[in-house]
């Protein structure tokens, strides 16, 4: 039995649900969101919210039973308010410069990474800070991570670029003799 399944979802003010079979469309007031799920799970609206619950008594379908219920709360909280990543450059002379639609790493190569940042993403870089911002929560996740993956963080001197709340596990060195 899932705990998370089992949960009724809310619809908050100024959010329009819409479903069609497994087809859920979220409109709100920063955008809308369509996902489509297997049909393994049965999607019905009420009075009280949206309920799940699964067709099948698969071990499958009770898997997906709660994953939907996740990725339809974050479907209504996206499209009220924006999820956001932060991420921090660390190291002399690393920067990253936000150009139109592409993002410009100096990160120590001999060559500058350059990075297409999707449609319906906004990043935001402040000296060594950068924001992810978007409306799909999976999306700006990736994105994310791709920035992360330019220049990992190095764990003697802790140079690149990292999340915010992420923490490095350091390495002595070599000693002298």
């Amino acid at each position: 039995m899932s705990r998370i399944g089992n949960q009724i979802i809310n619809i908050p003010e100024k959010t329009e649900v819409s479903i069609d079979g497994v087809t859920v469309t979220v409109k709100g007031s920063l955008g809308e969101l369509k996902r489509t799920f297997k049909d393994v799970v049965k999607i019905e609206k009420t009075d009280a919210g949206i309920v799940v619950n699964p067709t099948e008594k698969t071990p499958f379908a009770k898997a997906m039973w709660g994953t939907v219920v996740s990725h339809i709360k974050n479907m209504i909280s996206g499209v009220n308010k924006k999820f956001e990543k932060s991420l921090i450059i660390e190291g002399i002379g690393f920067k990253a410069i936000v150009s139109g639609k592409k993002i410009t790493f100096t990160v120590g190569f001999s060559h500058d990474v350059e990075l297409e940042i999707p449609e319906d993403i906004n990043v935001e870089v402040e000296k060594s800070n950068i924001k992810v911002l978007g409306i799909d929560k999976e999306k700006v996740g990736l994105f994310a991570s791709k920035i992360r993956l330019v220049k990992k963080p190095e764990p003697y001197k802790g140079k690149g670029i990292r999340y915010s709340d992420e923490i490095i596990r350091r390495k002595e060195g070599k000693k002298t003799v």
